[in-house]
């Protein structure tokens, strides 16, 4: 009977234990970790749910600069496929403003282009945290802007006569 009532204590002890809850870097972390992983699935609905809706991602193309309806045309096709893109986190670093209404953050990406840079802004919603803007950025060696620059001149040369006529 004692052991019985001793397991029946620790069980109890077990079920009572208290969740502690996130912390806004937590939960921030916790979105756009699972943001990325959304888009590595193709699961639609939980990549573009962690958008506001007057969201804005800029890629890493000039000329890539959408609100979310753009952007989900845009991606649909991929995630349709099974197979949109896979970006993983190597370094996150979030900041808050001061009354902890907004956040923006920065981040070192693994992905198929290598590393890349994403950053962004967070705004705190009733339905919890959301992006609100998202860059993407490729990240060139030092070394290696000269040739950089000589491959995308030819291209970049018209887009910036457009972009200066507009």
């Amino acid at each position: 009977m004692k052991k019985y009532i001793f397991f029946l204590l620790i069980l109890s002890a077990c079920g009572s234990k208290k969740e502690i809850p996130l912390t806004d870097d937590q939960k921030i972390d916790q979105l756009l970790t699972n943001w990325h992983k959304a888009a590595a699935a193709a699961n639609f609905g939980n990549y573009f749910g962690a958008m506001t809706e007057d969201a804005i991602f800029i890629g890493t193309d000039a000329t890539e600069y959408w609100n979310k309806t753009q952007f989900e045309a845009y991606a649909k096709p991929y995630f349709d496929k099974g197979k949109a893109w896979s970006f993983k986190s190597l370094k996150r670093n979030i900041y808050f403003s001061n009354d902890k209404k907004m956040a923006w953050f920065d981040e070192l990406l693994d992905t198929q282009m290598k590393i890349c840079r994403g950053s962004g802004v967070l705004v705190n919603t009733d339905q919890g945290w959301k992006i609100k803007q998202y860059v993407l950025s490729m990240t060139v060696p030092n070394d290696d802007v000269e040739a950089v620059v000589k491959i995308k001149t030819p291209a970049e040369d018209l887009l910036i006569r457009l972009l200066q006529n507009k």
